[in-house]
C-alpha cells in the first residue's frame, strides 16, 4: 500500500478559519481570484456594480463557510437607489454565483467622484438580508436589518449586532490585478467575532479593544493582493501573538442553472406567454441572470407547442 501525502491547503480562492492563540477571539478569512473573475466577467458591469457584487460574494463565503450543515446562505441587500438588488449565494460544497440588477445610467451619474461610490450611495435606502437555507425538508431563516453605514461591511457588521448580538467586524475588498491575459478581478475578506466572557474566562472587552485595533489596519490591497499567501497575512496582523489558519475549503464560481430547471420555471407560464416567447426560428432562448449561460429550448419540451 502507497501512503499518500495530505493535500495541501489551498492558498487562493479559499475560505478559512483562524485563531489566535489565547485570545477569546475566532475569525475567518477568504481570497478569491478565478472564482470571482468568473462571476463578474459574465456580465459588462460599471467597475462600482462589480465591486459591490464582489464584496457580497467575498462576505457570503466568509459567513457561509462557517455553517456546520449541508445547505446554502444567501446574502443580498435591496433598495431604491441605482443598485436595485445584489444578491450572492454560497453553498456549503464551496460554490458560488451572484448577480446584481441595476440601472446603467443612475450609475454612471453617482460615479463622477474620484472614489468608489458605496454600497448605500449605489443601494439607497434599504435592507440587508441574510437567508439559511437548509434544503427541502426546513424552513428557511432569514435575518433583515436596514442598510446602515456607506460600505457592505459595516451593514453586516450592523446585521450581526442586532440580529445576533455578536460583536463583529468584517472588511471586504474588491480589485484588479494585472494578470498575462490583461486585469482580472480578485476580492478578498476577513472577519472577526468575540466569544463572550463567563466566569472562567472573565471580561473579554480589552482583548477585543486590541483585536479590532489590529483589525482595522488590514488594507485592501493586502486583501487582494495575489503574492501574499493567506499565512502572511494573518501573520503580518498577529504575529505577536500566535496566529493560525485552519479548515481552509476551496472556493469556485458555479451557477445552479441548467436546461431542466429553465423548462421548469418556463412550466409556470401560461401557454400564451410561452407563446410569446417564441423566436423566429420556433425556439425560446433564455439566458441565466447570474451566469449569463443561453438556454435554447423547443416548445415542445415545455408543453408550449
Amino acid at each position: 500500500m502507497t501512503d499518500h501525502a495530505p493535500a495541501a491547503a489551498p492558498v487562493d480562492n479559499l475560505a478559512a478559519a483562524f485563531q489566535i492563540e489565547g485570545w477569546p477571539v475566532r475569525g475567518r478569512l477568504v481570497r478569491l481570484g478565478e472564482a470571482i473573475d468568473e462571476i463578474l466577467s459574465a456580465h459588462a458591469y460599471p467597475e462600482p456594480v462589480a465591486g459591490l457584487l464582489g464584496e457580497a460574494c467575498a462576505l457570503a463565503a466568509l459567513v457561509g463557510s462557517s455553517l456546520k450543515f449541508e445547505g446554502r446562505l444567501i446574502v443580498q441587500a435591496q433598495g431604491d437607489g441605482p443598485v436595485r438588488y445584489v444578491v450572492a449565494d454560497y453553498d456549503t460544497a464551496g460554490h458560488l454565483r451572484g448577480y446584481c440588477r441595476y440601472d446603467a445610467d443612475e450609475v454612471e451619474a453617482v460615479s463622477q467622484g474620484f472614489s468608489r461610490p458605496g454600497a448605500r450611495t449605489l443601494l439607497g435606502q434599504g435592507v440587508f438580508v441574510m437567508t439559511l437555507d437548509r434544503g427541502p425538508d426546513f424552513e428557511r431563516t432569514q435575518g433583515i436589518t436596514p442598510i446602515e453605514g456607506e460600505s457592505l461591511s459595516l451593514a453586516a457588521e450592523h446585521y450581526f449586532e442586532q440580529s445576533e448580538q455578536v460583536p463583529t467586524k468584517v472588511r471586504l475588498a474588491v480589485g484588479t490585478v494585472s494578470s498575462g491575459y490583461g486585469p482580472t478581478w480578485r476580492a478578498g475578506g476577513a472577519l472577526i467575532q468575540l466569544i463572550a466572557g463567563d466566569a472562567a474566562r472573565g471580561s473579554t472587552e480589552e482583548v477585543w479593544d486590541r483585536s479590532r485595533a489590529l483589525f482595522q489596519t488590514l488594507a485592501d490591497d493586502e486583501l487582494i493582493d495575489p503574492t501574499v499567501p493567506p499565512e502572511t497575512l494573518l501573520f503580518r496582523l498577529f504575529h505577536e501573538d500566535g496566529v493560525r489558519l485552519e479548515d481552509a475549503r476551496p472556493l469556485k464560481a458555479q451557477c445552479r442553472c441548467s436546461k431542466d430547471r429553465i423548462a421548469t420555471v418556463l412550466t409556470s407560464f401560461s401557454e400564451e406567454d410561452r407563446a410569446e416567447m417564441v423566436e423566429d426560428d420556433g425556439k425560446i432562448r433564455v439566458t441565466c441572470e447570474y451566469c449569463a449561460s443561453v438556454y435554447e429550448l423547443e416548445p415542445a419540451e415545455i408543453g408550449a407547442g
